[in-house]
């Protein structure tokens, strides 16, 4: 029998989750959407019964998660009663008995069909079976074009799980939130989920950066008292102007969010202080007649031009024509009377919704009836070009995130035919890529093109309102080079798939001919064997080897396939990735270690590398310490130091490689090799120096060079290992390289070397 305090829990938990399905049912009554009560009641009734019993790792009813999803769904999306029960029912086929089939008995074919892509897309979002995130990514694309409701509540199911990120251990937290970044938080961008999209954004930073996160938002609210009185002071003016216009309106301030204040500190290496564009105000008006809003945008943009002066070049009208994402608006940047210039964003109260529910606040369908179409505006242009890449096969997961991301990211310019139609293309495309997105034929057989009628080469970058003509000849052929300078995702994916078709031939060619030559030595083609023979030319890929064998640029004797098979132990080789730091003796470790040690010691023996077995514990953070640190491979793309957030990846080898948090390969593996991430500190005692190059600009003048150098090896007494220094009309720049224990010291010189007279901008190089 239950216990009376158990009684007492089922009773709390009983009313929390009546408390919530209450919540959200008076959000839907509140909605424009027909009531449809009953069957709302109805998912929510067997969605409760079939995850009876079951909690998530917060320790809360499971039945809480679907109630939030559809949520977010109804409150923050502005869907209907058909989304809120696939929301309700999103995780019913997936976790319990019931099937597709039974769903479609008791909800209907729509339902069914959203649970249905929903349950297709999901494998466990917390689990093992989501580590290949892009194989989920692909299907969640497949699915869109049957009902774009899919993977509007993928996202709501994202953004709740990230909001809940908390109970999670931290490899998984760095996972979850380095594909949010990477897939989720563009994806929501492209179909015009603003708000949602930003907080995507802010919550992976919190979880990959907690420290950077929590500097940014307590510095946001110090700064808070003088924002307000710069937003009152800056507005005053321009309510008053608004007032005699007779418009009705309201003005909002727009704070920049932490994660782009954090993005633009890394991108353009300035402090806090240093971005002025923390600020922006948006006018949000109820135009007097729909068909005017356009010209009333431009209206108070003449009455607040009169206020203050703008500036010249920063004027975007996204009025006439909106982004891909159908985000409308124009925004101005005016000079307040404090010398600060303050970006203004004037848009209706409709452009307002779309801008901030994107696609979901012009939702096309009447609840419970109709069908999306699929040519709905550049959504439906962008879904195309999305099944064209789906179409080709990717061999590589990565590849096939990175060609999405093109389309996800691209902000756009307008490109004219020779008959005049407009062609949406992505900002920095290229000729080649235009003659692909109007036929693989014309892309394929392109040898030049006629941009505003002068001859230009394939590689030529085109600008809005170009107007371009393509030139083909039979005799071309498509090139592997052309994918060095294309930059659209379906050109990419058309020129990987002919060069990879041209390629199996030689391919097979290869492979023929490295099979003869081990056969003559009695070795048998094995991974671990190819792996040791990629290292050894230089060759990434099993199938780049191969081809290299078939088309013979690489040429290999009986004497090469003896070295291979004497000299299989090139572990030290791979640790010599390690060079960039100066090595000590391997020393030891004297720790005892115990089961209940919240982290794990990882030692190989002397001069080679960890290998992770089995029983290796994935959930506890790995330590890197002098003692261990060259058990671990550390790749050449982001040279992490003492002090960076880091990660470990276990990689094909089961090697440890270590990666910054925020290197760019690191959110590839994140994204499509979730389940080999790994949570990893720093435990450094200043033994070890690490290389560290810092880039200074400046005017140049007599004795810089000694106040530079003063300033590092008298001043802080570090070792400068290398000094370049160009200088030219009187400006100079150059890099010093420099021994450094960490971080800290990275910072100390930097912030150093900023008090020089006439050194302008100095910087961290990742």
């Amino acid at each position: 029998m239950a216990t009376e305090e158990e009684m007492n829990k089922e009773q709390v938990e009983n009313k929390m989750v009546d408390d919530a399905f209450h919540h959200l049912l008076n959000c839907y009554l509140a909605s424009r959407h027909r009531k449809k009560v009953d069957i709302i009641e109805k998912a929510f009734n067997f969605a409760r019964q079939a995850h009876k019993g079951v909690k998530r790792l917060s320790g809360e009813p499971y039945i809480m998660h679907p109630i939030a999803v559809a949520q977010i769904a109804c409150e923050e999306m502005g869907l209907g009663s058909t989304s809120i029960c696939s929301a309700l029912l999103h995780d019913v086929v997936e976790d319990t008995d019931y099937t597709v089939e039974d769903i479609e008995n008791i909800f209907g074919s729509k339902i069914a069909q959203i649970v249905d892509g929903l349950t297709k897309i999901s494998g466990g979002i917390f689990g093992d079976k989501a580590s290949a995130q892009a194989e989920n990514f692909k299907k969640l694309l497949l699915t869109m074009s049957d009902d774009i409701r899919v993977i509007l509540i993928k996202i709501c199911d994202r953004l709740h799980n990230m909001r809940t990120l908390e109970s999670q251990p931290a490899n998984k937290q760095y996972k979850i939130a380095g594909e949010t970044l990477y897939i989720y938080a563009p994806l929501a961008n492209r179909l015009g989920l603003n708000k949602i999209k930003t907080e995507l954004e802010d919550l992976s930073f919190r979880f990959e950066h907690p420290e950077e996160y929590r500097n940014i938002t307590q510095k946001l609210s110090m700064s808070k008292e003088q924002r307000d009185i710069l937003f009152d002071e800056f507005t005053a003016p321009i309510r008053e102007s608004l007032d005699a216009m007779g418009v009705k309106y309201k003005i909002k301030a727009r704070v920049k969010s932490p994660y782009s204040i954090w993005n633009k500190m890394q991108t353009k290496h300035v402090t806090f202080d240093e971005i002025y564009d923390i600020l922006a105000v948006r006018i949000i008006f109820n135009p007097q007649e729909k068909e005017q809003e356009i010209n009333e945008c431009f209206r108070i943009y003449v009455a607040i031009s009169k206020i203050y002066k703008s500036h010249p070049d920063r004027l975007r009208d996204w009025l006439n024509h909106p982004k891909a994402n159908g985000y409308q608006a124009l925004h101005v940047t005016l000079m307040s009377k404090k010398g600060r210039w303050i970006e203004v964003q004037i848009r209706s109260s409709r452009m307002d919704e779309i801008a901030e529910q994107g696609f979901a606040a012009h939702w096309k369908y009447k609840d419970g009836g109709g069908e999306y179409s699929e040519d709905e505006g550049e959504l439906g242009d962008w879904l195309r070009t999305i099944k064209e890449i789906l179409d080709d096969p990717q061999p590589d997961a990565m590849d096939f995130l990175d060609a999405i991301k093109l389309n996800l990211f691209a902000s756009e310019i307008f490109v004219f035919t020779p008959k005049g139609d407009i062609i949406t293309m992505p900002t920095g495309c290229t000729a080649l890529d235009f003659a692909f997105e109007i036929h693989t034929f014309l892309g394929s057989h392109c040898i030049g093109a006629k941009v505003n009628h002068k001859l230009v080469p394939l590689s030529h970058r085109l600008k809005s309102g170009d107007q371009v003509e393509i030139i083909t000849s039979k005799a071309q052929h498509v090139q592997p080079s052309w994918i060095k300078f294309v930059s659209t995702a379906k050109a990419k994916s058309k020129i990987m798939a002919i060069i990879r078709r041209d390629n199996r031939e030689a391919q097979a060619k290869g492979e023929a001919i490295l099979s003869e030559l081990l056969k003559k030595k009695n070795a048998d083609m094995t991974t671990p064997l190819l792996d040791r023979l990629c290292r050894k030319q230089g060759y990434q890929k099993h199938d780049e080897l191969f081809l290299a064998l078939g088309n013979r640029s690489l040429i290999m004797t009986d004497k090469d396939i003896n070295d291979l098979l004497t000299n299989s132990n090139d572990k030290k080789k791979q640790s010599s990735n390690n060079s960039w730091l100066r090595y000590v003796p391997f020393i030891g470790s004297n720790k005892k270690k115990t089961d209940d040690d919240e982290s794990q010691e990882i030692i190989a023996p002397a001069g080679e590398l960890y290998v992770v077995d089995k029983g290796f514990n994935k959930k506890k953070p790995i330590i890197i310490t002098e003692n261990n640190i060259n058990s671990f491979v550390f790749p050449s793309c982001c040279h992490p130091i003492p002090g960076d957030d880091i990660l470990g990846f276990i990689d094909n080898n089961n090697h440890i490689e270590i990666h910054k948090r925020v290197c760019t390969v690191a959110n590839k593996l994140k994204s499509s090799y979730g389940n080999r991430i790994l949570d990893a500190k720093w435990d450094m005692h200043n033994r070890l120096f690490f290389d560290a190059t810092i880039e200074i600009k400046g005017i140049d003048r007599k004795g810089m060079l000694m106040d530079v150098s003063k300033v590092i090896s008298a001043q802080l007494s570090l070792n400068i290992h290398r000094i370049t220094i160009n200088s030219d009309e009187g400006i100079f720049d150059g890099t010093i390289e420099l021994r450094v224990h960490d971080q800290n010291e990275v910072q100390v010189v930097i912030d150093a070397l900023k008090e020089i007279k006439g050194l302008q901008e100095v910087q961290y190089i990742m």
